[in-house]
C-alpha cells in the first residue's frame, strides 16, 4: 500500500470520526430548533399548569365578589318594608326600586362586557367594586325616594361590572375543574344573602336601614385591596396583542402552582374585532346566543322574582298559614285608611334565612349532574325542576287575611297588636 493510499485512508478515518462527533451536536441543535418551532395557546398553558395554589386564591377572592353581589341584591328585600314606611310608598313605587336596580344592571352589563373585551377584565371588575361601594354608601344618605332609586340604579350598574369577575375566574380555571368549581362558587352567593339578612336582623331594629347599608359596604372596600393579587386575563392580553404580558402572567401562575409552561412559545392570533355584538349574531353563534340569552332570562326572572317577592309576602302577611293568630292579621289604622306598613319581625328574618339555606341542597346535585350528564342535560333537568316547583307553589294560595274595604293609607311604624286602636 503506497504512502498516498495510506494518507487517503487515514484522512477518511479521521473524517468519519469527525462526523460521528458532530452528529450529537447536530441532533441537539435540531431539537432546540424543534422546540423553538413548537407553539401553544393560552388554553394549552392553563391545562398544562393545572390546578394549584393560585386557583385557590382566585377562587376565594373572586368568590368573595359573589358575596358583595348577593348582599347588594338581597338588600332590596330587607330594606323594602323600611323605605315603604319612611317615605309612604305605594306598591308600584316599592317595585320600581328593584326595577331601576336591574335596569342599571342590564345597561351597564352590556357596556361592561364591551369595555372588558376592549380594555381588560380586571379593570372592569375592580372599577365595578369601587363604583358599587361608593354609590351604595351614598344610598344610606338618600334624602328622598327619588334620590334613593337613582343611587340604587347606580349600584346596579356597578354590580354589573363586578359580575365580569365570573369571566375572569373561568378563563384561569382548567376545563376539567370547571364543572366542580363554578357550581361550588354559588356557596359564596348564599353566604352574601345570609349575611345581609343577619345584618338586617341585628342592625335594622336598633340603628335603622341606613346603618345597615353603611356596614354592608365593608366587604367591598376590603376586596378592592385584595384585587392586586389577581392578574389581568391572559386570554385578554393575547387577544389585544400583548403576548409578553400574557406570558408573564402564565409564568407567575406556574410558579405559584409549582408547575411549568408547555414547551415552545405562546402564539395566538390577535383579535381585531373585540367587544363587537356582531360576533354573537353571526351564522356560527346566532342560535347559541339566542338560546343562552333566553335561558339567562328565564333563570334571572324566576330566581330574582322568587327571592324579591318573598319580602312582599312577609311584609303583607300573605303567607299560607293555617289558623293564623291575631298578629298575623293585624292592620294598622290611620285616618286615611289602611296600609301594609309592617316592618320585618325576627320571625320574618328567620324565614328569609331559611329560604336562602335551601339553595345549599341543590349545590351537590348541580355538581353531580354537570359531571355525569354534562352541561346541556343539567340545564334541561334543573329548568324542568324549577318549573315543577313553581307550579307547586301555586297550590298554596289561600289568603290568611280577610279582605278589607280599603288598602291604601299611611301609618306610623308599629307592629304591636292593637297599638293604634
Amino acid at each position: 500500500m503506497g504512502d498516498g493510499t495510506k494518507t487517503q485512508l487515514v484522512s477518511a478515518i479521521h473524517l468519519q470520526e469527525v462526523e460521528l462527533q458532530e452528529k450529537p451536536a447536530g441532533k441537539q441543535q435540531g431539537s432546540e430548533s424543534d422546540k423553538a418551532d413548537q407553539t401553544f395557546t393560552v388554553e394549552d398553558a392553563v391545562e398544562t399548569i393545572g390546578f394549584g395554589r393560585f386557583h385557590i386564591l382566585l377562587f376565594v377572592i373572586m368568590g368573595s365578589s359573589n358575596i358583595v353581589e348577593a348582599m347588594e341584591i338581597m338588600l332590596l328585600a330587607v330594606v323594602s318594608p323600611e323605605i315603604r314606611c319612611e317615605w309612604r310608598l305605594d306598591d308600584w313605587q316599592v317595585a320600581l326600586v328593584s326595577t331601576m336596580v336591574f335596569l342599571g344592571f342590564m345597561v351597564c352589563g352590556v357596556l361592561g362586557g364591551y369595555v372588558a373585551d376592549r380594555y381588560g377584565r380586571w379593570k372592569v371588575v375592580c372599577g365595578g367594586f369601587i363604583w358599587s361601594a361608593y354609590f351604595s354608601l351614598l344610598t344610606s344618605f338618600a334624602p328622598s325616594y327619588g334620590w334613593f332609586i337613582f343611587l340604587r340604579s347606580m349600584v346596579g350598574c356597578g354590580v354589573a361590572g363586578v359580575s365580569q369577575g365570573f369571566v375572569l375566574k373561568t378563563e384561569f380555571i382548567p376545563a376539567k375543574h370547571r364543572a366542580f368549581l363554578l357550581p361550588l362558587a354559588t356557596i359564596f352567593w348564599m353566604t352574601g344573602s345570609m349575611l345581609i339578612i343577619i345584618l338586617g336582623m341585628l342592625v335594622v331594629p336598633t340603628l335603622g336601614w341606613r346603618w345597615m347599608i353603611r356596614i354592608s359596604v365593608t366587604p367591598s372596600v376590603v376586596l378592592i385591596f385584595l384585587f392586586k393579587f389577581i392578574p389581568e386575563s391572559a386570554r385578554y392580553n393575547v387577544s389585544a396583542g400583548n403576548v409578553d404580558a400574557a406570558v408573564q402572567t402564565l409564568q407567575q401562575i406556574a410558579r405559584m402552582n409549582r408547575s411549568s409552561l408547555p414547551a415552545g412559545r405562546l402564539v395566538e392570533p390577535a383579535v381585531t374585532e373585540r367587544g363587537s355584538w356582531r360576533i354573537l349574531l353571526n351564522s356560527s353563534f346566532r342560535r347559541t346566543s339566542i338560546l343562552l340569552w333566553y335561558s339567562w332570562f328565564v333563570a334571572s326572572f324566576s330566581y330574582y322574582g322568587s327571592v324579591l317577592s318573598s319580602s312582599e309576602l312577609l311584609e303583607k302577611n300573605l303567607l299560607c298559614v293555617t289558623n293564623p293568630d291575631r298578629e298575623h292579621q293585624v292592620k294598622h289604622r290611620h285616618e286615611d285608611g289602611l296600609c301594609y306598613c309592617i316592618p320585618f319581625a325576627f320571625d320574618d328574618y328567620q324565614t328569609l334565612l331559611i329560604s336562602c339555606l335551601g339553595e345549599i341542597a341543590l349545590v351537590p346535585l348541580n355538581i353531580g349532574l354537570l359531571n355525569v350528564f354534562g352541561r346541556k342535560m343539567s340545564l334541561t333537568v334543573l329548568q324542568l325542576m324549577a318549573a315543577i316547583f313553581f307550579m307547586l307553589v301555586n297550590i298554596c294560595t289561600t289568603m290568611c287575611i280577610p279582605p278589607q274595604p280599603d288598602l291604601w293609607g299611611w301609618v306610623s311604624v308599629r307592629r304591636s297588636v292593637g297599638s293604634e286602636e
